[in-house]
């Protein structure tokens, strides 16, 4: 035993600096080492962890204490008490009653008169016990408080995300990081450009982009501080933070004993809007959000169609995918309906080439920026249906009755009140109140479904022209269009639809129904292959 180390083990959390003085490392050493010293144990030797929680067994001084035991190296380990060796009582009695005893280690804990050497250690599985019960205890009021700092709206997250930093003056509010916010600006551009995660994971490697964790924290002692994970990216992109919100109880522990995080459903997150200044608008956000939510399949070259996702057979209602043959030239690559390609029963040969239909689609949008730029007046009657252009004068008539209904229903609480005091107070009999109020129950009840109604269609109004409104902003940044783009498409075409060829005058004629992300506004088209040749030809 001479030969063989004393630990004398110290723990700290930072629930136990709580309790002042007493339990803070300075003073368990002191008392760990008077005790050795006072017993002559030999070879004293201390092992700390400051800042882990008792019911934490994966302490890196503690694993390091029993790696000397495993090897033959201890013969005694002191603590102050029991609940410095931890708080879990299960798996504090396992150590003390299993584990030192299999490599006969001698176990002491000062303060609760603990030896393993000795029989009197009856009320020492009550004192774990209680000790558990403390860290429950304080889980408790750990998750109070954390509640109810989410539910004012104060961010929870330790750190802000990537393209904020913690204002000087309140550590609550967070503002924007201009380096960083430029990176996550360009993930979301690149995003509505065609590029997947992986490939814009790629481009801000090869750009030299220093990834999150390496931008917080110097790139000293980070592996590869430019490789960006396409998680990291994705993860970026779908934060709505960015948007100025901030969104709380997105994870949750199972116990206060597991240190195992969960993503919670969405209905038990809290989002509170505006509460810092958005890095992303909300149309660019939307935007990306309805692309990730599409299937987009990658080309055998590395590059994704600007037609993927977006064109349907307007018969079987199933995508179109893209066709490409090595030995073909680039016009004949086409488009064809995924239902013929697997059973040719179900639907029939609906298929055009891309460079058709790129250009019909390119013609429909230069048509619709030209009608915006000249009589945006004219196009929002042409995007509005006759009932729309009307509803004008229907919303203000809406809002006067929704006002009126509104002022109603208060005053006829007021008069039920009256009539109950006149009735208490013998004015009228109980007949006469009972006629009355089902009388004004009746109304009552007509003016709530009517408040209702007319809530519902100002709503959908007002939902409608702040749409038209938006999608006409959209349409303004285009002011010259050459080609198509991945960015075009995504922010202005909701859905193409392709419909099967008619050959009956002797030409290939093809219907193209083309729905722009204002669900009014659709294009009809006629796709000409054999008028598209010519022009090839010619040119």
């Amino acid at each position: 035993m001479k030969d063989k180390i004393t630990a004398l083990y110290c723990r700290l959390s930072n629930d136990d600096m709580l309790d002042g003085e007493s339990n803070s490392i300075t003073n368990q050493k002191a008392i760990l080492l008077k005790y050795a010293q006072d017993n002559c144990f030999p070879n004293p030797q201390f092992y700390i962890d400051d800042g882990f929680s008792g019911t934490n067994f994966q302490r890196p001084d503690f694993m390091k204490m029993l790696k000397d035991m495993e090897d033959g190296k201890i013969g005694i380990v002191i603590t102050k008490d029991l609940s410095r060796l931890g708080r879990d009582y299960l798996k504090t009695g396992e150590y003390i009653e299993l584990i030192f005893p299999d490599f006969d280690v001698r176990y002491i804990a000062i303060n609760d008169n603990v030896d393993t050497a000795k029989s009197e250690n009856e009320m020492m599985v009550f004192k774990n016990i209680f000790n558990d019960w403390y860290a429950r205890d304080t889980s408790k009021k750990v998750k109070a408080v954390f509640k109810a700092k989410g539910q004012s709206g104060k961010p929870l997250a330790t750190l802000p995300p990537y393209g904020y930093v913690k204002s000087e003056q309140d550590k609550n509010l967070w503002v924007i990081d201009d380096e960083a916010a430029k990176v996550v600006k360009r993930i979301f551009q690149l995003c509505i450009g065609g590029y997947g995660t992986r490939q814009i994971a790629h481009i801000l490697e090869n750009d030299k982009i220093l990834k999150p964790t390496a931008y917080w924290n110097g790139v000293n002692g980070i592996e590869k501080p430019y490789r960006w994970s396409h998680r990291t990216v994705s993860n970026i992109l779908e934060k709505q933070e960015y948007l100025g919100h901030t969104v709380n109880f997105k994870t949750k522990r199972k116990s206060y004993k597991s240190k195992k995080k969960t993503l919670t459903a969405t209905e038990e997150q809290m989002i509170f809007e505006n509460t810092h200044e958005p890095i992303i608008s909300r149309h660019d956000f939307e935007l990306v959000q309805d692309i990730r939510s599409q299937r987009r399949r990658i080309q055998k070259l590395g590059e994704i169609s600007i037609f993927s996702g977006k064109v349907y057979c307007a018969d079987c209602g199933e995508k179109m995918y893209l066709c490409r043959v090595k030995s073909s030239p680039e016009s004949l690559e086409h488009l064809k309906c995924s239902t013929y390609s697997l059973d040719k029963e179900y639907c029939s040969a609906h298929y055009i080439r891309t460079a058709v239909l790129g250009e019909i689609v390119l013609s429909e949008i230069k048509k619709l920026i030209a009608l915006v730029k000249t009589d945006e007046k004219k196009f929002i009657q042409s995007a509005l249906d006759k009932s729309e252009q009307n509803q004008s004068d229907e919303l203000k008539r809406a809002k006067k009755l929704l006002k009126q209904s509104q002022k109603r229903i208060s005053e006829i609480d007021k008069l039920f009140e009256r009539l109950y005091e006149d009735n208490v107070a013998g004015k009228i009999s109980d007949e006469r109140f009972k006629m009355m109020s089902e009388n004004y129950d009746a109304e009552q009840l007509q003016l709530k479904n009517t408040v209702a109604e007319m809530s519902l269609f100002i709503e959908k109004a007002e939902q409608k022209s702040s749409d038209i409104t938006q999608f006409i902003e959209v349409v303004r940044k285009y002011t010259e269009i050459t080609a198509l783009t991945s960015e075009i498409m995504q922010e202005l075409i909701e859905r193409i639809e392709v419909h099967a060829p008619d050959k009956s005058n002797g030409h290939r004629r093809q219907q193209i129904d083309i729905y722009f992300k204002f669900k009014s506004v659709v294009a009809v088209a006629v796709a000409d292959s054999n008028k598209y040749l010519q022009n090839r030809k010619s040119a």
